[in-house]
């Protein structure tokens, strides 16, 4: 069941919903208040995501009261299209377009289905295609040399160094997501098999091997660096931060771009960089995209076909640079 601290971020205050300077009629914010109860307790999203999708539908539900609407079964297909075109005028990109579009959707399908509208406005509602462009990765002697100089840190032995390296070594042999790596506890890794259970999106568990570099530091981390900086509360983190606590997407952020700028020409990425470093890799190395899907929890293959681009991209690069007639 979902924590009392995943409450929609209006509930209980509904009739302060404000965008800009415009207050949301009271049918309106009751509804939104409604629909982030129904993405928290009902689709168990993530408080980040029903930040994302509740923002967009205020934006929408604003957009309708200025046309005077005051209730959401009122929305109708020509109103989302007219809220599209004006978030067109303020110069939004493709991507932002579409991800607005795709929540208006949602929210459109949930009033009809929840019987608050009594048809759904959005199901033709069409969204410009998002520009799907390559994500930097890192070479393998790249990846090698970020592993290699945060090992170099780590020499003294110090708790914060050893962890460094076993979460570097872990995001880039596992591809996983920072948000999947902070949620790890001990007893989601089994050595016996060098295999890490992950929770990701849509609470969805999944299985993911690691190499024996990764398991090397992994066990230096839990064997030395835990201990001495474990504090009370640290409960059965995997990962703790500086005053021995589970530790938070940010820090981890930030010392992967610290740990990246120590490698020379590199591209500045964070953990998701080193996410598509890993798929990158794996793909040019010979594994099938279905494995690849599976072991990066992406729901759809076609998620997974971007890294295509990226090899062929490289590949491309490459003949281009070696050919003597390319």
């Amino acid at each position: 069941m979902p924590s009392a601290s995943r409450s929609p971020p209006y509930a209980g205050r509904v009739s302060e919903v404000v965008e800009d300077e415009g207050v949301l009629p009271e049918p309106m914010a009751t509804t939104l208040a409604a629909y982030e109860r129904h993405l928290t307790a009902e689709r168990d999203l993530t408080p980040h995501t029903v930040r994302a999708y509740s923002g967009d539908v205020v934006t929408l539900l604003d957009h309708a009261s200025r046309l005077g609407l005051t209730e959401p079964g009122e929305l109708d297909l020509r109103t989302l299209r007219s809220w599209l075109a004006k978030q067109q005028t303020l110069g939004l990109s493709r991507s932002t377009l579409a991800r607005r579009a795709t929540a208006a959707r949602v929210f459109t399908a949930w009033l009809h289905r929840s019987g608050r509208a009594p048809r759904d406005a959005g199901a033709s509602l069409g969204s410009p295609k998002a520009r799907r462009t390559l994500p930097p990765v890192l070479r393998a002697d790249e990846a090698a040399d970020l592993i290699r100089a945060a090992a170099g840190l780590a020499d003294d032995g110090s708790p914060v160094g050893l962890r460094d390296v076993a979460m570097l070594e872990l995001l880039y042999a596992t591809g996983i997501r920072v948000g999947e790596l902070v949620g790890l506890d001990v007893d989601d890794l089994d050595r016996s098999r060098n295999v890490v259970r992950v929770l990701g999106k849509g609470r969805k568990e999944r299985s993911v091997p690691f190499g024996h570099p990764a398991a090397r530091a992994l066990d230096r981390w839990l064997e030395v660096g835990r201990p001495a900086l474990r504090a009370d509360g640290a409960g059965p983190a995997l990962f703790l931060g500086a005053r021995g606590r589970r530790i938070d997407q940010r820090a981890v952020r930030t010392l992967v771009h610290r740990r990246i700028a120590d490698v020379p020409g590199a591209p500045d990425i964070g953990p998701h960089g080193l996410r598509h470093t890993a798929a990158t890799h794996l793909l040019e190395g010979g594994a099938d995209l279905r494995s690849v899907q599976e072991l990066l929890g992406h729901a759809s293959l076609a998620t997974t076909q971007l890294y295509t681009h990226v090899t062929t991209d490289r590949l491309r690069a490459a003949y281009r640079q070696a050919h003597p007639r390319a």
